[in-house]
């Protein structure tokens, strides 16, 4: 077995000269020879840069998740499903159970840190008889997952531009700016290429950028939450309203319109693994990635409690919100009174949804990227090649970015087909993380026995909190916001599933089912 070669000026170019740096960089190659080694005793060849320490890891983790901005965008579905008790204390739970995904991961992470991530854990941890299949389902599942989720982040900063600069309004009610279809595709459409074109030429700089985006967020959050509490134009609720008052307005029963509400905080936290991906770019990925995965879900359960209490406090009559796809610069301007200022406090938002996509992007590329290493997507001699020059996997990025852009063009048939595609990227990533957790406790968490990241006598009641929270989630996914439920209000997430489902199911048959022989991994098999 090699070990990695001494240090290049390919290797070199992202980091400044000095002597500070050539201290790190002696400290940093242990790491990294280490991780190659372990990575190639599971079967493959390291061919990405190894750039990113600890810190950079949670913090591009913190940018998937982007907490303000996901809840944000999606704070029409806890108003619906019952305002005040619906966004905090659902917001809440939920992140509690996500820090037991994160554990559950973090654990089989630190036995298999490869960028392919799950599919890869589920064929490790599987009986011999039936891992192939688990593998493919789980990777499908996976890529599907990480395109689309990237998908309805783009379309959503798209919509959320467009709610932004309606709060100019050219009469009462009315926004300045009313797109037509064909132009929020081509908003959608420029957004998709931003993000593709910072991760793809700016690879080496995107530690940087996620580390910045960190500060920036928490500079934004204490701004708007200043600004909206000192202001608040329109009054202030008091505590009684703020952490009990339950109004749904969803036509569901109660305890189920609550439920329906966890869809906000269920859609903000669902890229909790999609860090796993970049295992192959961590110096340490044993330990680092499942730290950063569970370091970033508490952080962000501080910082979306942060963002939320000071909303729900100057949060205007629900009733003048159920019909508002982005009611969050609404809210902000209810509380400011200017449409001016309103901008200034959502444009930290903004730039964070930049960050976001791209985020969302370099993770989805690395997928789409080892799953076709390990020839599993038509064509995969194409997408498995990474440049030479910039050092990322650029055929697979160019592949997710046209399946995103082809997949956007359903909102020309119908603005409720497109939404689905959030829904479908919480199922399936929801499922796909759920398979390696469940193998691994079903066969009596023998593998992870070893882990460097051990959950000890306690794992078995964390992969169970896990394992529910996945088994609620799927098919919560697959429920309208609203009833009665009409063609523009019913949710297509089941059938975008059932349909990327069929397309991996027809994909083994003629392929997979002969030639799909699963990750290289004799030489690490028990």
């Amino acid at each position: 077995m090699s070990t990695s070669p001494g240090p290049t000026a390919k290797d070199n170019q992202c980091y400044t000269t000095g002597t500070s740096h050539a201290n790190t960089y002696a400290q940093a190659e242990p790491q990294k020879e280490s991780a190659d080694r372990l990575l190639e005793s599971l079967g493959y060849k390291s061919e990405l840069r190894r750039n990113r320490s600890t810190a950079q890891v949670a913090f591009m983790s913190f940018v998937l998740a982007s907490i303000p901005y996901g809840l944000a965008t999606q704070l029409y579905i806890p108003i619906l499903g019952g305002g005040a008790v619906t966004i905090i204390w659902g917001w809440l739970a939920v992140s509690l159970v996500t820090i037991c995904v994160a554990l559950s991961l973090g654990e089989i992470t630190s036995i298999y840190p490869t960028a392919g991530g799950v599919y890869y854990q589920a064929f490790m941890l599987a009986p011999p008889s039936w891992r192939r299949l688990a593998s493919w389902i789980c990777g499908w599942l996976y890529t599907v997952g990480t395109i689309t989720i990237t998908l309805s982040v783009n379309f959503g900063t798209a919509l959320f531009f467009v709610g932004c600069i309606n709060v100019f309004e050219s009469s009462p009610g009315i926004g300045i700016f009313q797109p037509t279809t064909w132009q929020l595709y081509l908003l959608f459409f420029g957004i998709t290429l931003v993000c593709n074109a910072i991760s793809s030429l700016g690879n080496c700089y995107l530690p940087i950028l996620d580390t910045a985006a960190i500060f920036w967020t928490f500079a934004g959050v204490i701004a708007i939450t200043i600004t909206v509490l000192a202001l608040a134009k329109n009054g202030r609720r008091d505590a009684r309203y703020v952490f009990s008052d339950f109004e749904p307005h969803s036509g569901w029963p109660s305890g189920w319109a609550f439920m329906v509400g966890l869809l906000h905080a269920g859609y903000a936290t669902s890229s909790t693994g999609m860090i796993i991906s970049m295992c192959e770019e961590v110096r340490d990925p044993s330990l680092q990635v499942p730290k950063a995965m569970v370091a970033t879900v508490i952080i962000n359960t501080l910082a979306g409690l942060l963002f939320l209490i000071p909303l729900v406090f100057v949060l205007p009559d629900l009733s003048s919100l159920i019909n508002i796809a982005q009611p969050f610069p609404v809210i902000v301007k209810s509380a400011v009174g200017s449409p001016g200022a309103t901008i200034a406090l959502c444009l930290p938002l903004l730039v964070l949804s930049i960050l976001c996509g791209t985020g969302c992007t370099t993770a989805a590329s690395r997928c789409t990227w080892a799953f076709s290493r390990d020839a599993a997507i038509p064509g995969s001699r194409w997408w498995k090649v990474v440049h030479p020059t910039l050092d990322v996997p650029l055929n697979a990025m160019m592949l997710s970015m046209v399946s995103q852009l082809l997949l956007g063009l359903l909102w020309f048939g119908s603005t409720a087909a497109f939404n689905a595609f959030s829904g479908v990227g919480v199922i399936t990533l929801t499922a796909a993380y759920a398979v390696p957790v469940a193998i691994s406790l079903f066969t009596g968490r023998r593998a992870v026995a070893r882990a460097r990241f051990n959950l000890g006598r306690w794992g078995a009641v964390v992969n169970v909190v896990a394992l529910a929270w996945s088994c609620l989630a799927m098919p919560l996914f697959c429920m309208p916001v609203s009833i009665p439920v009409t063609a523009t209000t019913v949710n297509y997430a089941p059938v975008v599933f059932v349909a990327a489902t069929l397309v991996s199911a027809f994909w083994y048959v003629v392929k997979g089912y002969r030639d799909y022989q699963g990750p290289p991994t004799q030489a690490c098999e028990d």
